[in-house]
Parts: C-alpha cells; sequence; structure tokens
C-alpha cells in the first residue's frame, strides 16, 4: 500500500502543470503567470531537487527511525527525481529555446549555472540506468559507488539553484543546508563504523 500511495503523491506536481496547460491552452485562468513557459521550467526543476532531497533523506531516516520499509521506497523516489529532472529540461528546451539545440549547446558552454544544472543531470542518467536489481547484482560493490555520486548531484543542484537567484537566495540556503546536513550525517555514519572496525576516522 505505502509504493502505490508514494505513487500518486509524487506524481501530483506532474499532473498539477499537465492540468494547468490545459487551462492556459483552453484559455482559463490558470496560475502559469506571464511567462507560462519560464513557470512550466522553473515548476518541474523545483520539484527535481525536492525529490533528490527527499531521496537522501530517506537512508538517514531509516537508520534514526529503524523503519527499514523506507528503504524500499528511495528507489522510487530516485526515479521521479530522475523524471522532473528531464521533464525539467525537456521543457527549458521546447518552451524557452522551442527546440533550437545549437542554442542549448551554447547555453550549456557559456551559462554557468546551466552548465552545473546540465552536470548533475548528466550524473544522474547512470544512476537511473543502474537503478534495477539485476544492475546491482550484476555491479555488487561498484554499485553502491555508483549511486553514491547523488551528493555530487545535490551540491551541484544547489550551486545550479543559487547561481540562477536573482533577487532571494533563501531556497537556495534551504536546499543547500538540508544538502550539508546530510553529507555531515554520512560523514558521522562513515567514522563511527571505521572506529568500531580499529581503523583510523575519515577526516
Amino acid at each position: 500500500m505505502l509504493k502505490p500511495l508514494t505513487f500518486l503523491v509524487s506524481s501530483l506536481p506532474f499532473g498539477y502543470i499537465l492540468w494547468q496547460i490545459y487551462l492556459l491552452q483552453t484559455g482559463a485562468p490558470n496560475n502559469l503567470g506571464a511567462d507560462p513557459g519560464k513557470e512550466i521550467v522553473l515548476h518541474q526543476g523545483e520539484w527535481a531537487i525536492r525529490f533528490l532531497l527527499v531521496t537522501l533523506l530517506i537512508t538517514p531516516l531509516r537508520q534514526i527511525t529503524g523503519w527499514n520499509t523506507l528503504q524500499k521506497l528511495r528507489r522510487m523516489l530516485g526515479l521521479f527525481t530522475f523524471f522532473y529532472a528531464s521533464t525539467h529540461i525537456a521543457s527549458y528546451t521546447v518552451f524557452l529555446l522551442e527546440l533550437d539545440f545549437a542554442n542549448l549547446l551554447a547555453d550549456i558552454q557559456k551559462r554557468p549555472y546551466i552548465t552545473v544544472g546540465f552536470a548533475a543531470y548528466i550524473l544522474l542518467v547512470p544512476l537511473a540506468i543502474t537503478s534495477t536489481n539485476w544492475m546491482m547484482r550484476w555491479l555488487r560493490k561498484s554499485w553502491v559507488v555508483l549511486h553514491r555520486a547523488i551528493y555530487a548531484v545535490g551540491i551541484l543542484a544547489v550551486i545550479h539553484v543559487a547561481w540562477l537567484a536573482k533577487s532571494s537566495y533563501a531556497e537556495a540556503f534551504v536546499y543547500g543546508g538540508i544538502v550539508v546536513l546530510l553529507l555531515f550525517f554520512r560523514v558521522l555514519r562513515i567514522n563511527k563504523s571505521l572506529f568500531r572496525q580499529g581503523l583510523k576516522p575519515a577526516a
């Protein structure tokens, strides 16, 4: 029951934006503002980073609460992160660049916040591809090492949001604070594990 409910709730932001697009197309009142394309791009990007942070929170919450069922949701939430990041880039390409891929390449090269955001997406791709049980068995320990890249994705995503901000950095500050706490928690767990094994803690 928990998985279907999580899937339904995770789909709501996408359903909301589809509904807003429908209202826009029919001439009905909507919440997309004066620049609908930009609003759609921002909406999808915001939910991509939110799902990324929720995905990162799963393991610490499981370890703190002992509720192991949470771990079963991590893969789904990670895939929703990839989904919203993909629709974020697709929306940018369609609504803002009007499928001008030459301009997309130029933006990636010339605009630092797009460069960083695209780098974060590129790191997400192998994580999504290797999210199956078969890939976990095939890669074994390498799978764990590979999927630690999600922390790098988190850092790049926060930089992307901060660089994109023009007036208020509050959102980027909140996201960055969460990522820092999660990284601190991970380092703490690693040091405790090494201490128990009689090894030197990480710096």
